[in-house]
């Protein structure tokens, strides 16, 4: 089991003098209330540091939107995946991030690389790999890709918020603020609300 990387790129490092590649894996929107959830795979070359790279949770939008440009142009390769909130409504959200993350890492373009994720290791991912919690925070690779899942999502939220303007999810991107809920209580529910979540099966059933 390798040690807890303390300072960033030195997981990257590790495997780069060994000629290895490392694809970094996270996720955003786990706990939205409607929405999918989305994970983002991403290979850089070897020896790359983007300025200002961190957890996305940290950074302001703006920022974000910046990053990603920077992260896709720098990156040799990049897949997103997601599930929707039917899946997460058949299965569970743990279920879902999982296969969101399995699709991320199909689109790679790269057929061998060491796989890191952040937060604890994933059942059923079907691929080798390592787990480190505030992983986003402190490798390189998990960072940028929580980025391009952030603004992916954010920016689907925003465009969903153009076919459902009522709920506010340009602004609250789904998540269960007093604004998004009180929408609900006026508007109902959407196909892309997550019935499971935030006692929605009860308010359907209301």
């Amino acid at each position: 089991m390798l040690s807890r990387p303390q300072n960033l790129l030195e997981y990257e490092r590790r495997f780069w003098g060994r000629g290895r590649l490392v694809a970094g894996v996270d996720e955003a929107g786990r706990g939205p209330l409607a929405g999918p959830v989305v994970a983002a795979a991403l290979v850089l070359p070897e020896g790359t540091h983007i300025e200002g790279a961190d957890d996305s949770k940290k950074l302001s939008g703006n920022t974000r939107e910046a990053l990603y440009k920077s992260i896709i142009s720098s990156a040799l390769s990049f897949g997103v995946g997601a599930a929707s909130a039917h899946e997460i409504d058949q299965t569970n959200i743990l279920r879902a991030t999982t296969v969101a993350m399995q699709r991320a890492l199909e689109g790679l373009a790269i057929d061998e690389c060491e796989v890191v994720v952040d937060g604890l290791p994933v059942k059923g991912l079907g691929i080798k790999h390592d787990a480190v919690v505030g992983g986003d925070a402190i490798i390189h690779s998990i960072g940028c890709a929580s980025i391009i899942a952030k603004v992916t999502r954010d920016r689907l939220m925003v465009r969903l918020s153009e076919r459902y303007p009522e709920y506010g999810w340009e602004r609250n991107k789904g998540y269960g603020t007093s604004e998004h809920r009180n929408a609900i209580e006026k508007h109902g529910l959407t196909p892309h609300h997550r019935l499971t979540f935030g006692g929605l099966q009860y308010d359907l059933e209301l």
